[in-house]
């Protein structure tokens, strides 16, 4: 009799983590409409954020004048709607926005938010547009000789096709010409379909140009890991919180990520080389590979006939993230400070327009350069500073509060840690290095959080005395090693509801103190589920059928063997042999040691079982378009030799789920 829970023959569900810093594209669940016990902001809060507001020039207003340059028009409701009638993105959640920063929130990071929420078409140089405040990211449009080139289309089509619309309206009706993706995040490529189908690509010949890797990294990045990856980036991204002065006020990197339909296409030119000349569609380019610094494959170019750099993620109006908060393998500060140098080495003689992937762009050779220079230090600093100190003995714990920018970088407004941070950039350049072992033995084998919990609470005799001197603290607006204190008693006792609303509310207010948007947003919801819970709720699908239907074969296999129940399949041997007709492709599955491995282009004599189904059906079941079950019934999946061994091997896939505990055990 089959299990209701091995509905899947590969039970894959690709959370896609995304934006640079990455950034997520997973929209999250829908948002409460109002926040429980909102705290005020205490004494320490408001003078912790008053002195923000004394040592930032908030009298430089340029900003605010080049992110409303060229402005033409705006969505005429503000809302992006889907194909049956939700809203995708509604740009009137951040009218709130307005006036100066509440005492909930940091007068800098108010600062960029209201930046990041000027939402329209713009005109920022002549022939090239672009779309920001829609979705996460920008979408940017070139003028070409026979039509448009579009830059990054956004992570659904929803937003994208909006954007075009927005376009076509008010500037120019043309056809699609080419597609720049300038790197393997999904906010930069989910919504291509949106502005081209690939039906017009092969009939009409458009170019989708991206960098070497982008098709795979896009697809694969992140699998084996994503439903972790998943659940931070909720976090990271305040998607569980309100849109308001106590909730999300945005990410840093934007304002918020939309819903709806997530696509990819596979590019017909590769960036191979450090750099490439193409003329596309009339246009002049110049394209510098960058990989392994925001993204495993990146790139940025260059128009010499207008002068106009596309800087990617590279450069940003924020300090990005060298380790993205919702997980991902640690990037260098050095290559990325070598990559900007080397823009500014070539291009820099001549450049008058720099813009993004995000935020808004500079104008004038001698402020681009200014901007470059301090980002392009920024990330070497940081670098170079973790490694001196490191090698004076520092450690990980350490460097975070130890590494201080000097004025001439910290007081730039494109260096403040509105995404990633100084502190915890910092740390990841120790990790780069030398891994999260300080080298003190005290720390090789350290207790689990709860056992750690609960022997802290008996060291101090007891939750109550914690309790009283964590409230202490607050009181004194100690908020960091009060956190660190009642964390303790939360996995000691989570159900001492004192300890988890103290902690709440020490949250609460290091959140209303955060600079950073993904800060902000994981202090607010570690809050919000000390009080209420964890609420499971509706999702948007991440399972997108082009990302679902374009992973590789290996792909679904190492994801395969990390969902197997290693210490369930330990003392058992499976081996059996899968047929593909539709792909032409075979292999054979081992379980043996508690592991999974498998042989490519390969069927095993004397396989417990041959199991024949095609790819497309994989698909249908992991996409939810049909089951196992089903499957077998209608034949899609035959069976030869022992079916119980396959039924076995069924029966030790785990399912992961979402909505684990992260601020409670």
């Amino acid at each position: 009799m089959l299990r209701t829970r091995l509905i899947p023959v590969f039970s894959i569900f690709p959370m896609l983590a995304a934006c640079g810093g990455g950034a997520s594209t997973d929209a999250g669940p829908a948002a409460p409409a109002s926040v429980d016990d909102v705290v005020a902001a205490s004494g320490a809060t408001k003078a912790h954020n008053a002195a923000v507001a004394d040592y930032l020039p908030f009298g430089d207003t340029r900003d605010f004048q080049n992110a409303a340059r060229g402005f033409i028009a705006s969505l005429e409701t503000g809302k992006v709607l889907t194909a049956d009638g939700r809203v995708s993105y509604d740009t009137n959640q951040f009218e709130f926005l307005e006036g100066d920063a509440p005492d909930t929130v940091n007068p800098s990071f108010w600062r960029q938010s209201k930046l990041n929420a000027m939402d329209g078409l713009y005109e920022i140089g002549e022939g090239i547009y672009q779309v920001r405040g829609i979705d996460l990211a920008n979408m940017s449009f070139i003028r070409g000789e026979t039509g448009w080139i579009v830059v990054d289309p956004l992570t659904m089509i929803e937003p994208a096709k909006a954007g075009l619309a927005l376009l076509r309206e008010h500037v120019e009706d043309l056809p699609i010409s080419a597609v720049i993706i300038t790197h393997s995040h999904a906010d930069h490529f989910g919504g291509v379909k949106g502005v081209i189908s690939e039906q017009e690509i092969e009939e009409r010949g458009v170019d989708v140009i991206a960098p070497e890797g982008f098709f795979d990294a896009s697809v694969n990045e992140n699998l084996m890991a994503g439903n972790h990856m998943t659940r931070r980036a909720m976090y990271m991204f305040g998607n569980l919180l309100p849109k308001s002065p106590e909730g999300s006020v945005g990410s840093g990197l934007g304002t918020t990520t939309a819903n709806g339909t997530l696509t990819i296409i596979e590019p017909t030119i590769e960036i191979t080389e450090k750099l490439t000349e193409l003329t596309v569609d009339g246009i002049d380019m110049v394209f510098m590979n960058t990989p392994g610094a925001e993204a495993p494959a990146e790139l940025m170019f260059y128009m010499p006939d207008k002068k106009a750099f596309c800087q990617a993620e590279i450069i940003n109006q924020t300090l990005h993230n060298l380790l993205t908060l919702r997980g991902a393998e640690v990037r260098s500060g050095l290559l990325w400070s070598k990559y900007i140098h080397e823009a500014i080495e070539l291009f820099g003689d001549e450049v008058e327009i720099s813009f993004g992937s995000h935020h808004w762009p500079t104008w004038g050779n001698e402020e681009i350069i200014d901007f470059w220079k301090v980002q392009r230090d920024t990330y070497r600093y940081i670098h170079d500073e973790v490694l001196r100190l490191a090698n004076h003995g520092y450690t990980l714990h350490e460097v975070g509060d130890a590494v201080k920018l000097p004025d001439s970088l910290a007081r730039e407004f494109e260096n403040r840690d509105y995404y990633g941070t100084v502190n915890h950039n910092a740390k990841a350049q120790y990790q780069l290095y030398f891994g999260y072992f300080t080298g003190n033995p005290a720390m090789l084998y350290e207790l689990p959080p709860e056992q750690a919990g609960a022997k802290f609470v008996e060291y101090m005799g007891g939750a109550d005395n914690v309790i009283a001197k964590a409230q202490a603290d607050f009181d004194d607006g100690e908020y960091r090693w009060a956190a660190t204190a009642l964390n303790h008693v939360v996995f000691a006792e989570p159900e001492n509801m004192s300890a988890r609303r103290l902690l709440a509310n020490v949250y609460t207010q290091l959140g209303y103190q955060a600079e950073s948007g993904p800060w902000r947003n994981f202090y607010l919801t570690g809050a919000k589920e000390l009080r209420e819970g964890v609420t499971a709720l509706p999702v948007p699908s991440t399972m997108s059928a082009d990302i679902v239907r374009n992973l590789d074969l290996e792909a679904y296999l190492d994801f395969l063997a990390v969902s197997l129940n290693h210490p369930e399949a330990a003392g058992r041997v499976i081996t059996l042999n899968y047929m593909l007709p539709d792909r032409g492709e075979k292999f054979v599955l081992y379980i043996e040691n508690g592991v999974l491995n498998y042989t490519l282009g390969k069927q095993a004599d004397g396989a417990d079982a041959t199991v024949t189904v095609d790819r497309q059906v994989l698909d249908n079941i992991n996409l939810g378009a049909t089951t196992i079950v089903d499957a077998i019934q209608a034949g899609d999946v035959t069976i030869e030799g022992d079916s119980d061994k396959f039924m076995e091997f069924l029966g030790l896939l785990d399912r992961f789920d979402l909505w684990f505990n992260i601020v409670t055990p």
